[in-house]
């Protein structure tokens, strides 16, 4: 049989019931304040490390020394760091898109659309069907101007080049993935990479621009996809953080290594952002996968 539906609760109820659980808190009137702006929700998942753990998984109970001030601290640190990553992540992005509508322009204006020019895997299963679908209906929905120049002068065929600039990333991953090999190769040499490595760090970052651009949680967040690295040594400045590629930090360092590799972007925003970290003494910054030593890379001083 299954519970029923959790019983309303008051902005006063709800801070009478974390308090009686363990939480600090320090002012009532401000905590309250703040659960009108941040959904109680929301901010539990900010405090779910707070709870103490017990044989069966965590309790409802705090562990002494928690604060609702704290939480509050964590969660205004990963809006920061939600913002900060989906404008580092913006002229990766850019980039992937320029140098695969270019590189698949030398093979035909309209590679696209011509799944026979492509790689083996356009023309494997329905992959490649369904891909061009989402294509179509991003075509019809866009606004931007040189779609509507295209429509009116050539009758709405974008050449790749164009294309590229239609769609989203996870569109761009999969063009990425039916691109013939070679073209595969010579995008993922720029970042010294396989193109099976290139392709997982875009799928990865894709599902992390996902939850920037959705308000997700960044902290403490241990994510599905874990991205393909070199062997050890190959690429030395990841190697740091080889670890905790599924963690949050993880993640950030193939931004960051990206950026570089690159050369585009604000090489000193995450890093920024990152030693903003509140002083929490339960919850220190390794909850985001980073080490003790994080700063000290040359990928992050």
């Amino acid at each position: 049989m299954t519970a029923p539906v959790k019983a309303y609760k008051t902005y006063t109820e709800q801070v009478d019931l974390l308090a009686s659980r363990g939480m600090g808190i320090a002012d009532r009137e401000a905590a309250i304040q703040q659960l009108q702006h941040i959904n109680y929700y929301r901010l539990s998942g900010y405090w779910y490390s707070f709870r103490r753990q017990g044989p069966a998984g965590r309790d409802d109970s705090f562990y002494t020394g928690t604060t609702f001030a704290d939480v509050v601290r964590l969660y205004s640190f990963d809006a920061s760091l939600r913002t900060a990553t989906f404008a580092s992540l913006t002229p990766i992005e850019l980039a992937l898109r320029a140098l695969l509508g270019h590189a698949l322009g030398t093979i035909d204006e309209c590679a696209h659309l011509k799944p026979a020019l492509l790689g083996p895997r356009a023309g494997q299963g329905t992959s490649y069907v369904t891909w061009m679908q989402r294509y179509k209906k991003s075509l019809a929905d866009s606004k931007e101007d040189f779609v509507k120049h295209h429509h009116a002068k050539y009758g709405g065929t974008l050449p790749v080049w164009a294309a590229v600039e239609i769609l989203d990333w996870g569109a761009l991953t999969y063009l990425y993935g039916f691109s013939p090999r070679q073209i595969q190769d010579d995008i993922a040499d720029t970042f010294g990479l396989t193109a099976p490595q290139l392709e997982s760090w875009m799928k990865s970052l894709n599902v992390l621009r996902n939850i920037c651009a959705h308000h997700g949680r960044l902290f403490n967040k241990v994510h599905a996809l874990k991205p393909k690295l070199p062997n050890v040594g190959r690429l030395p400045e990841l190697d740091h953080a080889r670890q905790e590629m599924n963690r949050t930090f993880g993640q950030l360092t193939l931004i960051q290594y990206m950026l570089q590799a690159l050369n585009v972007g604000r090489l000193q925003l995450l890093p920024a952002v990152l030693r903003s970290y509140p002083d929490v003494q339960l919850l220190p910054i390794s909850h985001i996968g980073a080490p003790r030593d994080w700063s000290t890379s040359p990928l992050w001083s």
